[in-house]
């Protein structure tokens, strides 16, 4: 028998959608079905429903989120978030950013094949067309390869005329994202001419996702998205991927009449299950123990049909290890299950496992980095709680007028003038006023007492400080301004300088 080496690497070397030359080689993933792919249906039904639903849901007239980025306007959740809010923002995307991080170390990258809109779209969406209307991957390469001529330029056709009219819809609703549904709805409805940047933005996201979705596809993945390349470092021995069990199923072979395959009462994940089978290792060169369980006449489960390999759409063998490639779709675990239902041999030979318990049985995801990141995490969204306990409902800034100095008036008191302006962070109008806090000063607004500031907004205007003469010293002195509800609450207090006379 051949002898079979578990690190051998050189499929490292290489992706599996490049040839020698350099040139893509397109894939053509067999249709999955199972288990876990009915499970990713679900999720991707309730995932797109969310995404074509969130626009159109407002919290007191503000989107449910919206993230502007040309006018620095961000919502979340219905809250609103002011450019002077931008560090809870920050804060926000790190939390989010940790997060991931520590669910790939535990998790591996199973991000990827179930929440990444890219893959949700990619596999459910654009390549179920593809199956409805070109068969399965044979179907589609006997379709590529045949002649330019009526059923094919017909297929084509139609395929490539769903893809942009989807990819129209979802570049529509990714501007909704960004400039909110309204807006969109105003770019489609009215004269091209009164949205013209926004026309000119919808033609071209929706070439961008059908260039990604009819030709990009995986490339995105395995090349442009940089979450697969921090893979590399992210994950180790206790992370759990979807993993194929080569101690059990090494070494592979087609069954036959003189076959000789484990008992599956003793087939584990550990090779402690098979010290009653006498063992022979299979060559000098064996790096774990998991080789000494093979005899020379000894097959292991996996019967070489390659379904794994077929199904996968990235194209890789999943057989060969964790990859860089792997989007930890499960597509690979299902088809290798249903091909071990039927020789009669137990499912999970390709499963969410960690690459310690295929080889030692032991699955503790729990170490130095996991606890490191884990302590990163809870901090930081501590961090976040607090800052938002303590951001208040409006946000106020109080300057004197540049170029203006005090003003002495014939009543014995010192004016200053001042600019004023008002932001509101809450979806609700507030009406606010201003007060001296434990000052015996006179405040005159410059137009009416009471400021309406309408639901994230701001608004801008003058007011006037008097002070009593025997009270103020000569250069600046520090006063308190409060800012209060209509209800008489404050709301906000701001510090500011009062100028005044040399004597």
């Amino acid at each position: 028998m051949a002898e079979f080496d578990f690190y051998n690497e050189e499929f490292r070397d290489s992706i599996a959608t490049v040839d020698k030359e350099g040139k893509r080689i397109w894939i053509y993933p067999k249709k999955p079905k199972g288990k876990f792919y009915n499970y990713r249906n679900l999720l991707a039904y309730f995932y797109i429903a969310l995404f074509l639903v969130l626009p159109f849901i407002k919290i007191k007239g503000q989107p449910f989120i919206l993230l502007n980025i040309l006018e620095r306007k961000f919502v979340l959740f219905g809250v609103y978030f002011m450019p002077q809010d931008f560090y809870l923002f920050a804060i926000g995307m790190l939390i989010l950013m940790v997060f991931i991080i520590l669910f790939t170390v535990i998790y591996g990258r199973l991000f990827c094949g179930w929440i990444c809109p890219q893959t949700i779209f990619m596999e459910l969406v654009f390549r179920r067309i593809e199956y409805w209307i070109e068969g399965d991957y044979k179907d589609q390469k006997r379709l590529n390869d045949a002649p330019l001529e009526g059923s094919k330029i017909y297929k084509k056709l139609l395929k490539h005329t769903l893809f942009l009219a989807i990819s129209i819809v979802i570049s529509n609703y990714f501007l909704a994202y960004i400039i909110g549904m309204d807006e969109v709805l105003k770019i489609i409805s009215e004269p091209v001419s009164l949205h013209l940047g926004g026309f000119v933005a919808m033609i071209i996201f929706s070439f961008v996702f059908y260039g990604v979705f009819a030709r990009l596809r995986e490339q995105v993945c395995t090349t442009i998205c940089p979450y697969g390349r921090l893979q590399g470092v992210l994950l180790d021995q206790k992370s759990l991927v979807v993993a194929y069990d080569y101690v059990r199923g090494e070494p592979r072979g087609k069954i036959t009449k003189d076959s000789k395959t484990f008992v599956s009462e003793k087939i584990q994940s550990s090779p402690a299950a098979y010290e009653t089978i006498p063992l022979e290792k299979v060559s000098e060169n064996s790096a774990t123990d998991a080789t000494s369980i093979f005899q020379k006449n000894l097959k292991g489960d996996c019967v070489d049909c390659k379904l794994c390999i077929h199904v996968c759409p990235t194209g890789i063998d999943i057989r060969n290890g964790t990859q860089l490639e792997c989007v930890n779709c499960t597509a690979c675990m299902d088809a290798c299950d249903e091909v071990m239902e039927k020789v009669k041999r137990p499912t999970g030979l390709i499963r969410i496992d960690s690459i310690e318990g295929i080889e030692k049985g032991k699955r503790n995801v729990w170490n130095g980095r996991v606890l490191a990141y884990t302590v990163v995490l809870v901090l930081l969204i501590a961090l976040e709680i607090l800052l938002f306990s303590v951001r208040g409902s409006i946000e106020v800034l109080l300057l004197r007028t540049p170029g203006l100095t005090a003003i002495e008036k014939k009543e014995g008191y010192i004016s200053n003038l001042y600019n004023y302006t008002m932001i509101n962070k809450t979806p609700d109008n507030i009406i606010a006023r201003f007060r001296l806090s434990n000052s015996n000063g006179i405040i005159e607004m410059v137009g009416k007492e009471e400021v309406t500031v309408i639901q994230s907004k701001k608004s801008s205007g003058s007011l006037f400080l008097h002070f009593p003469k025997n009270q103020v010293d000569p250069g600046k002195n520090n006063v308190i301004v409060e800012v209060i509800d209509k209800e008489g609450k404050v709301i906000e207090t701001v510090k500011t300088t009062f100028f005044g006379p040399p004597r």
